[in-house]
């Protein structure tokens, strides 16, 4: 079987098993969703879920945050990890937002890795779930179970994002990656994989 076909069988595989691929980040617009993304960074969407809501009490809007004092947002966000960084990019980005995209958040990649703290993993992300065009968001768990399944055996999240857009039909990249998500979580676990469980295994190359 070559790889475009595996991954079809990938694709259909988890469709069925997660039928709802939806993004576990709670948001209500595409700057929630920017700076939630933003927040998950080496946190659980668990935990941003339960700091946005008062965060996005607080500031509503692109000139709110702009407007904001890093060491207030700081307060709010404190227990997502690396918040000075986080904070002073939140801030630094909506400014950006603000001043050069007229307050709107852009629907390209090539525009939203322009803006502070702002990669393409985070960019795909909205670009897929905002704007809805074809996105591979490549996260943790989109690296290690694609590995697991003998697409690639690297670790460079470009190189993995190029070879997946090449594999994956473009209406079903930015599902499969969150389909991905709730993989990782419930089956193909990073330190003891439950093969046995797992509705790819017959296409998957360590599951054989």
């Amino acid at each position: 079987m070559n790889k475009k076909a595996q991954m079809l069988r990938c694709v259909e595989a988890l469709k069925k098993e997660y039928p709802d691929a939806v993004c576990s980040l709670e948001y209500t617009d595409p700057l929630q969703l920017l700076i939630a993304t933003r927040l998950a960074a080496q946190c659980t969407d668990l935990r941003v879920n339960m700091v946005t809501p008062s965060l996005f009490k607080r500031f509503r809007d692109v000139n709110e945050f702009a407007d904001a004092d890093v060491c207030e947002v700081e307060e709010y966000i404190k227990s997502c990890g690396l918040y000075k960084t986080k904070a002073k990019d939140i801030v630094n980005m909506c400014k950006e937002l603000r001043d050069r995209f007229g307050g709107v958040v852009p629907n390209t990649i090539e525009e939203l890795i322009t803006l502070p703290g702002i990669g393409r993993k985070t960019a795909n992300l909205v670009v897929g779930d905002i704007f809805h065009k074809p996105a591979v968001v490549v996260d943790t768990h989109c690296i290690r179970i694609t590995s697991r399944l003998g697409f690639h055996d690297i670790k460079d999240a470009a190189k993995i994002e190029k070879i997946l857009r090449e594999l994956l039909p473009p209406e079903e990249s930015n599902d499969f990656c969150h389909r991905l998500v709730l993989h990782g979580r419930a089956v193909c676990t990073a330190r003891s994989p439950k093969c046995d469980a797992c509705c790819m295994k017959e296409y998957c190359k360590t599951g054989k």
